[in-house]
């Protein structure tokens, strides 16, 4: 069974850039909402006191990040003036194929650091249904 890939980006945004940003992060939501239903999460969150951008997707496999990173290359190309990505975090086994992709993300965007991070222990019930308490 594949597991879950929890991908976390950090991204500085550029000074005067933060409302052109806005728009690409709307842009792409909305690209990747109407052409990935596979992914189970896609948020970006602003820390605008810092300019920060934060990416966390969450792709049901490696198969799905692949997917993402082909299908989005353009849109990522257009954030290129006006971030600098400073991080790439992935918690899960990503395929060699995806890792090379985010080295050339982070090559494009910024001059941060790409980390894989192997899962050691845990469990997932993404899918499983469970309700909150109190529903």
């Amino acid at each position: 069974m594949a597991e879950p890939i929890l991908y976390i980006d950090t991204s500085d945004i550029r000074s005067g850039h933060l409302e052109t940003v806005r728009l690409l992060m709307t842009d792409l939501v909305a690209f990747v909402e109407a052409n990935e239903p596979q992914l189970i999460a896609y948020d970006f969150f602003l820390e605008e006191t810092s300019n920060t951008m934060t990416c966390v997707a969450v792709h049901p496999d490696s198969a799905s990040m692949e997917f993402h990173m082909d299908i989005g290359w353009e849109k990522f190309r257009a954030f290129a003036d006006h971030i600098d990505q400073r991080s790439i975090d992935v918690y899960g086994a990503a395929g060699e194929n995806v890792i090379a992709r985010l080295r050339h993300k982070i090559d494009m965007l910024g001059r941060g650091t790409v980390t894989i991070h192997a899962l050691h222990a845990g469990f997932s019930r993404l899918g499983t249904g469970i309700r909150p308490i109190g529903n």
